[in-house]
């Protein structure tokens, strides 16, 4: 595995990892176009209080989240040729798979963060006659984004991570399914070592700068919201020194006898 030779076969033979780079880059793209659009659209249904748009956002996220993602991968591809749809790729399935699978996650996403909005606001909203979605639109959503954007970056993660399930998947052609390929074949099985660990170092230069940075976005928010949340102190009164004390007892005593001897001597005035 850390022999020269077998890295220098991986660079010679980069354009294999290249495109099956490029093949997950899409499936990524795709598919997180696909579960974006099923998460808003699902997000709604389950916090628009109608129960037959709550149930199906239900159903669909119930079913979608506890079955696997090499299950309905595999049953949409092979249902799919089946039916004769013979120009049906593997990738085309895969994105599909991608966007379906996640769209589940991403619309428990939204649905957290239009719920974490006060309903004092749409309730506000609806007496200026707002529709539903004009709510949703102006209002809500806009306030939801910096709420759902770190769980959101860490199912971005979780797709690209995803993508090396679509291996089995009528032989697609991603990162994963493009190294399997390169270890096993008949000139470089030798190399296979390497090649996962490249493989793997790629995945790593990807994914752990999406983590880190939406781990550190959720703690700053965690600290803004502490920050707003806590109790304000009240200031304490300004506080007298002893010194300070005793400067103005000295002075009101200085001050008695010398007006006791002004009246004595209006007095004594008065009587000469």
């Amino acid at each position: 595995m850390f022999k020269a030779e077998s890295w220098a076969a991986l660079f010679r033979d980069y354009r294999i990892f290249q495109s099956g780079l490029i093949a997950t880059v899409q499936m990524t793209l795709v598919g997180f176009s696909i579960a974006l659009i099923l998460g808003i659209i699902l997000g709604l249904f389950s916090t628009s209080g109608r129960k037959p748009l709550k149930i199906i956002s239900r159903i669909y996220v119930e079913f979608i989240q506890n079955t696997p993602l090499m299950l309905q991968a595999l049953f949409l591809f092979y249902a799919v040729t089946f039916a004769g749809v013979r120009s049906f790729k593997p990738l085309v399935a895969g994105m599909l798979a991608l966007g379906i699978y996640h769209g589940a996650y991403f619309s428990e996403v939204f649905r957290a963060g239009i719920e974490a909005v006060p309903k004092g606001q749409s309730e506000a909203a609806y007496s200026q006659g707002f529709t539903y979605i004009q709510t949703m639109r102006y209002i809500i959503l806009p306030q939801t984004i910096k709420i759902i954007l770190p769980p959101m970056v860490n199912q971005v993660v979780n797709l690209i991570k995803n993508t090396s399930c679509m291996l089995l998947v009528g032989g697609a052609v991603d990162l994963i399914s493009a190294t399997n390929a390169y270890a096993v074949g008949l000139s470089t099985a030798r190399y296979a070592s390497a090649a996962y660990v490249f493989s793997g170092i790629i995945f790593f230069a990807i994914c752990f700068p999406l983590s880190t940075i939406a781990a550190r976005w959720e703690q700053r928010l965690k600290d803004r919201d502490q920050r707003i949340n806590a109790p304000k102190k009240k200031k304490a009164p300004d506080a007298v020194s002893d010194a300070e004390l005793d400067r103005i007892i000295g002075g009101s005593s200085d001050d008695a006898p010398a007006s006791g001897t002004r009246e004595n001597s209006s007095e004594g005035g008065g009587l000469e």
